[in-house]
């Protein structure tokens, strides 16, 4: 089973630096034991204007035999002899994609200290696999790399030569060009290997869902094959596919904007005095967002989909909120959201008051029940519809916090965005916009089923004719409005 990585360089940023990023030095040959034998990593090549390193992978079959997966397809063996010959020392696979993450750790997270300017930047790599199964084809190779940006050379592999009226194998030779991050490529690697091969050399488990988003993050919530590479990934595992495609459809959250539009969140209504420079439109709804939370007295908030960090940023600058979490799906926003904070570089009581961590609203979370308060800004309309009974059983029902404020954009002040066309929404992302009767009707049901009282606050400039911009819907548990209305009471008599 072999594999080549190239790249090309010049005297400024010589092609040997591939070793720097690889972190396996190109005059040495090194050996690294895996389950199922020996991976060995050298370099053909290595000159500043061309480097190339090699990764051969020698299998023992006994070994995988011993192991139960001699392999058939999902590794029932079709007879007993295919447990022993097979295609599995030669062919690329799981196998191979469990070596790359072996032998290149510290590359497929994009870590290199001594060349991170290099790690961070598109280098020119030319990718060859001379056997890689394929159960789709040419055609389903190009389907799976071209969109992910590389140019794809698959030649199907003949059953044999002198007999050319067999026919081509399920195999394909293949050579992938591009400029890509060399983390990246790896990734794309170790994902769509097994993909293509349709089966795995060990048994798929609930945590493979963790692996395959964090491998697939940045690319794969996007990809016009999401659902078959999902499911071939996971084994077909119907419970563990449905699973991954959920937290893939709320990643999107992360990657879209949590305003709207630049040319829309400064538009200023007519009436405004247009010397004056307009507040935007997320200044303003996160300064609602604060409003509500202080009056409901709450000093331990969570930040439901907080994105890059900007509300909890804002939070932070108030002393009255104690304890702040951010939570988020993707593991990319999160990064950006720590460097926005400069966590690193917080001062420790500061730094004690927050905290990011990742989570999908479509799931129950015991991590977050007990706090004051929840935010949920702009994060509902960039669900399916049929989503949002998950969203509101995980926030509302199960993680119940005392009070939640939920925004949402008002379709109906579209109108008034000279920038924005007729029937489009205000982001591309977002999945629908209600009316304020549309919402008013769902934040009512939400409340109603999971006993909370709710209340309506326009943000923005509130038109007479066509509502706020933003609408904003504050819920409160029924108990706490009780024990608010009677402190009142009590003082009014005292």
């Amino acid at each position: 089973m072999f594999l080549t990585i190239s790249t090309t360089g010049s005297s400024a940023a010589p092609a040997t630096d591939l070793g720097f990023l690889l972190h396996k030095h190109p005059e040495k040959t090194q050996v690294f034991s895996t389950s199922y034998g020996d991976a060995h990593v050298f370099y053909p090549e290595a000159s500043e204007q061309r480097c190339t390193a090699a990764l051969l992978l020698e299998v023992d079959p006994v070994a995988l035999v011993r192991r139960g997966k001699g392999k058939g397809r999902g590794g029932a063996p079709d007879s007993a002899l295919a447990q022993y010959v097979n295609d599995r020392p030669y062919a690329a696979s799981s196998l191979l994609a469990v070596a790359l993450r072996t032998v290149f750790a510290s590359a497929l997270r994009g870590v290199c200290d001594a060349r991170p300017e290099r790690a961070a930047n598109p280098l020119p790599l030319r990718i060859g696999i001379p056997a890689v199964p394929a159960r789709g084809g040419a055609a389903l190779v190009r389907r799976l790399f071209e969109p992910l940006g590389w140019t794809v050379e698959a030649e199907p592999v003949v059953l044999d030569a002198q007999f050319p009226a067999w026919g081509d194998s399920r195999y394909v030779r293949l050579v992938l060009e591009g400029e890509l991050r060399l983390a990246e490529a790896l990734r794309h690697l170790y994902v769509l290997l097994p993909v293509l091969d349709d089966a795995k050399h060990y048994w798929v488990s609930p945590d493979e869902v963790d692996k395959l988003l964090r491998m697939g993050e940045g690319w794969l919530a996007g990809h016009p094959e999401q659902r078959l590479i999902t499911s071939r990934y996971l084994a077909r595992r119907w419970s563990l596919t449905r699973q991954a495609m959920d937290r893939l459809e709320l990643a999107r959250l992360a990657e879209a904007d949590d305003s709207e539009p630049e040319a829309l969140d400064n538009a200023v209504d007519e009436e405004v005095d247009t010397e004056e420079k307009p507040v935007p439109l997320a200044v303003q709804r996160r300064e609602a967002i604060l409003t509500a939370l202080r009056a409901a007295g709450a000093a331990r908030v969570l930040d439901l989909g907080c994105g890059q960090g900007q509300l909890v940023g804002e939070l932070l600058k108030d002393a009255r909120f104690t304890e702040i979490v951010g939570v988020d799906v993707s593991m990319r926003a999160l990064g950006e959201a720590t460097r926005r904070l400069r966590l690193d570089r917080m001062g420790d009581r500061r730094a004690a008051r927050v905290r990011l961590m990742q989570g999908s609203l479509a799931y129950t979370d015991t991590r977050l029940k007990g706090y004051d308060a929840a935010v949920l800004s702009e994060v509902v309309e960039h669900l399916d519809l049929p989503r949002l009974p998950a969203l509101e059983y995980a926030v509302f029902g199960a993680a119940r916090p005392t009070t939640v404020v939920v925004t949402t954009p008002n379709v109906e002040y579209n109108v008034r965005w000279e920038t924005l066309p007729a029937g489009h929404v205000r982001h591309a992302d977002h999945r629908f916009e209600w009316t304020r009767e549309e919402f008013r009707t769902w934040a009512g049901e939400v409340a109603r089923r999971h006993g909370y009282e709710v209340r309506h606050v326009p943000v923005g400039p509130d038109d007479p004719e066509v509502g706020p911009p933003t609408q904003m819907a504050v819920f409160t548990t029924a108990t706490t409005t009780t024990t608010t209305v009677t402190t009142t009471a009590k003082e009014a008599v005292a």
